[in-house]
């Protein structure tokens, strides 16, 4: 079964586009990453390929080479950051699976023992603490 065609109009094209605001951390030729507005716990960032792509099933393996260590400099960065046990790397491919957002991104969530993360609840959370938390991170880059 094969997955319907990338969007160009998904929330996060419009993100890349400068369409919709965001608390942007991290930018370079190949990639963007910026806070979640609904975070399931401080820190949570997203981590996303300016070339489009639905998610990982038809990223062209090009992009994924430059996307992966991105994520790993921004776990790292969150990591410490916010004095993290553990960092939680999630990416969801297709509905069945979770995926809402149809564009390849990667979430990054800074872990504490004994802390469960929130709902994905809707509430978004307060700008001002998005871009306090990206700073944070932007630091620790």
């Amino acid at each position: 079964m094969t997955s319907p065609a990338y969007d160009p109009n998904n929330i996060f094209a419009k993100i890349l586009k400068g369409e919709i605001p965001s608390v942007k951390l991290y930018e370079d030729d190949d990639t963007l990453a910026f806070m979640d507005v609904m975070p399931q716990a401080t820190g949570h960032l997203l981590v996303i390929p300016k070339t489009g792509s639905r998610n990982l099933l038809d990223a062209d393996p090009a992009v994924l080479v430059k996307l992966i260590p991105v994520v790993q400099k921004l776990a790292n960065a969150a990591k410490q950051a916010f004095e993290a046990d553990g960092v939680f790397v999630a990416q969801f491919n297709e509905a069945a699976a979770g995926q809402t957002v149809y564009h390849l991104h990667f979430h990054v969530i800074p872990r504490h023992e004994g802390v469960p993360l929130k709902p994905h609840s809707g509430k978004m959370e307060d700008i001002e603490v998005l871009k306090a938390n990206a700073e944070k991170i932007k630091a620790a880059l």
